[in-house]
């Protein structure tokens, strides 16, 4: 499964461009911290260093100077820390040698049916093997092509199979080196297709070298819907007005595309509110957006193009909030790598221009390998800062599960929400088969604490990018036949989970951070087995499945980070680490978890055992194990949620919604 490198930080890296001199002459790129940003800046110039950021909101500078000025700035009084490794070079990344993927999509055609393929490794490889089932009504396989060349000449399969595996005759020209289309023909074939739907074809294509490619099952539609506002609940929102109007969402990525769904909100109103270059420290000008990854994230989060079923509209939209307002904040770069002195300096234009622009979210759609402990992350400092000043702050957990303890910085601060990813199978309207797929970070962190705080929708998410970006060149095969762009991991669970806080903040304007992320977290959905045990450890689904209705109907206030102290936190008085235990055999536990989770790998996919939420699990066909083994009372939960329904139910609305205009 594609890692979406690009959706990761490499924090504190970034290559620079050559400078004159010899080796041992370059400058040093560094980070100077103290009690004040500008007597730093003053410091480093009278040294003969030239300051590169000036980081008011840790009291910090980036700098640029030499060994020998270094070592006269550091022995100042007014230096508490420095970091002074910022010019190392990343590796380059590793080309797999063996890489091919088919395209997301079938093509139909009167004639036949198409699959893409494209090499996306360093190797030239040939096509091996095809393994194929399909439904009878399409008749038997007649012929097999790879770009027009037949891969089964002078065979004839038995009459009446809907399943082959087909060896490539030694022989045939079946070279791999960009992109290539495999055809189907199939003798019911006559002028047109027969009705049918991609997931009832099971295809598999296997290559010298190794590596295999399958089609996915895909959903139905594409183009007129993207599922996850459904599987959110946040289609249900709009359907009554609430669509993040009147919320200002920050988006610290790669920039943006201005595609007229982003720029514009359901009623056609211009709603970029701000645009700030982090890199080039240049605001209100275009932040074009050349990975791709921040156009993406900001259209899972804002996307304002409208849903419709069968032609027809559903009062519902693309994207999770469509009506917030958009602050671009562009910190990564081309081939999505970001250097931390720049992240910092974008989260301190967001704090700095909060009141200005309304923002009340920051989304950051990144994940890198811990560096420090989380109070001295330079990137967590700002954070709590932001915090702080009523920004919600949303970020993604990472994409380096399986194993415990992967969870990413700025994922790693306490604080913030951190969000893992959930996947639904490409079956929106079952939850069934819903699980948390092996790349979703897996806390705790090396504090201790439980990360991430909740799950939510992350696999296979569609959603605009710029045609021609660094990911539609890198991964053709993930782009749909109508230009948009389908990506996997804890970015866009992230970047989800930030339009759900928007919906929440329209309703009440006076949450606090805090305030959101219990609300969040006390109506999110724990995965139940049968004998009542979690699916999941807390370390894998922090509090469960996030859901917008349900936020906004049982979420409650008060839970979100009670007893730890933020100020203390950010006046370095007092720091804090989370109730994990670290065994001598370096696994993770928590007091009492063995009598919560039993342990076993939950099922990648159906589950009969397996139910999202309490309701789902009392609910469930022949109910719970009559001998439930978990000391959660759920039946009592259960009981409870009901009530607070019922009671919901019998009231009028505290915040009457009004649909959106349309135009």
């Amino acid at each position: 499964m594609l890692k979406h490198n690009l959706a990761l930080a490499l924090l504190a890296v970034l290559a620079l461009s050559p400078l004159t001199g010899q080796a041992d002459e370059a400058p040093l790129r560094v980070m100077l911290q103290g009690e004040s940003s500008s007597q730093l800046s003053t410091l480093v110039e009278l040294k003969g260093g030239t300051v590169t950021h000036n980081l008011h909101i840790i009291n910090a500078v980036g700098a640029l100077v030499s060994r020998q000025q270094l070592e006269a700035i550091v022995d100042s009084p007014l230096v508490s820390r420095h970091i002074d490794d910022l010019s190392l070079t990343p590796p380059p990344p590793v080309q797999e040698a063996c890489n091919v993927g088919g395209a997301l999509e079938l093509d139909f055609d009167k004639d036949a049916l198409h699959w893409r393929l494209y090499n996306k490794g360093s190797d030239t490889v040939a096509l091996e093997t095809l393994r194929m089932h399909w439904p009878g009504r399409l008749g038997e396989l007649r012929k097999a092509t790879l770009d027009g060349t037949d891969l089964m000449p002078g065979q004839s399969l038995p009459p009446g199979p809907d399943k082959v595996e087909l060896t490539v005759p030694q022989g045939i020209e079946a070279r791999i080196n960009s992109e290539h289309l495999l055809t189907f023909q199939f003798s019911h074939f006559k002028g047109s297709p027969p009705s049918i739907e991609q997931h009832e074809i099971d295809l598999e294509a296997e290559f010298t070298g190794g590596c295999v490619t399958e089609l996915i099952p895909g959903y139905a539609e594409y183009g007129s819907d993207t599922y996850y506002p459904t599987v959110s609940g946040a289609a249900e929102l709009h359907q009554h007005g609430v669509t993040g109007r009147g919320v200002a969402v920050a988006v610290l990525d790669s920039g943006l595309w201005e595609h007229e769904n982003l720029t514009r909100d359901t009623r056609g109103r211009q709603r970029i509110a701000g645009r700030y270059d982090a890199i080039a420290d240049i605001a209100d000008s275009e932040v074009f957006d050349e990975s791709g990854h921040g156009t993406h994230m900001t259209s899972v989060l804002a996307n304002s193009g409208a849903v419709t079923r069968k032609g027809a509209p559903e009062n519902s939209f693309m994207g999770i909030a469509p009506d917030v307002d958009i602050v671009a904040v562009k910190a990564f770069n081309k081939t999505g790598k970001g250097d931390f002195l720049d992240i910092v300096r974008g989260i301190q234009w967001v704090v700095d221009n909060r009141e200005r622009l309304g923002i009340r979210v920051l989304n950051l759609s990144f994940a890198a390998r811990p560096r420090w402990p989380y109070w001295l992350d330079p990137i967590n400092q700002a954070l709590m800062r932001a915090w702080q000043a009523g920004i919600v702050v949303v970020a993604a957990a990472g994409n380096e599960g399986p194993d415990a303890m992967t969870v990413g910085s700025p994922g790693n601060l306490p604080y913030i929400i951190t969000v893992g990813a959930v996947t639904d199978s490409w079956t929106p309207n079952d939850r069934n088969d819903d699980y948390v797929p092996d790349f979703s970070s897996r806390g705790p962190t090396p504090s201790g604490h439980i990360k991430p705080d909740i799950v939510a929708p992350g696999g296979h998410i569609s959603g605009i990018t710029r045609p021609g970006s660094t990911l539609t060149q890198e991964h053709p095969d993930y782009l749909l036949n109508n230009g948009e762009f389908v990506m996997t991991g804890t970015s866009q669970a992230s970047a989800l989970v930030s339009g759900i806080a928007s919906l929440l903040l329209q309703l009440e304007p006076d949450l606090t951070p805090d305030d959101v992320k219990c609300k969040l977290i006390s109506s999110a959905e724990f995965a139940i087995n049968r004998d009542g045990r979690l699916a999941y450890s807390p370390f894998q689904q922090g509090n469960g499945y996030a859901s917008a209705t349900r936020a906004v109907t049982l979420g409650k206030r008060g839970c979100g980070n009670v007893d730890m102290d933020l100020a203390q936190e950010i006046d370095n008085i007092q720091h804090y680490e989370g109730p994990a235990i670290i065994t001598e055999d370096g696994s993770a536990t928590l007091p009492g978890l063995s009598e919560l989770y039993a342990g076993k790998p939950s099922a990648k996919g159906p589950s009969d055992d397996r139910r999202w939420g309490v309701k789902a699990h009392i609910e469930r066909k022949n109910g719970p194990s009559p001998e439930e083994a978990s000391p959660i009372d759920w039946t009592q939960h259960y009981l409870e949620e009901k009530s607070a329904i019922d009671r919901l139910a019998r009231q009028r609305p505290a915040h009457p919604g009004k649909a959106p205009d349309r135009q």
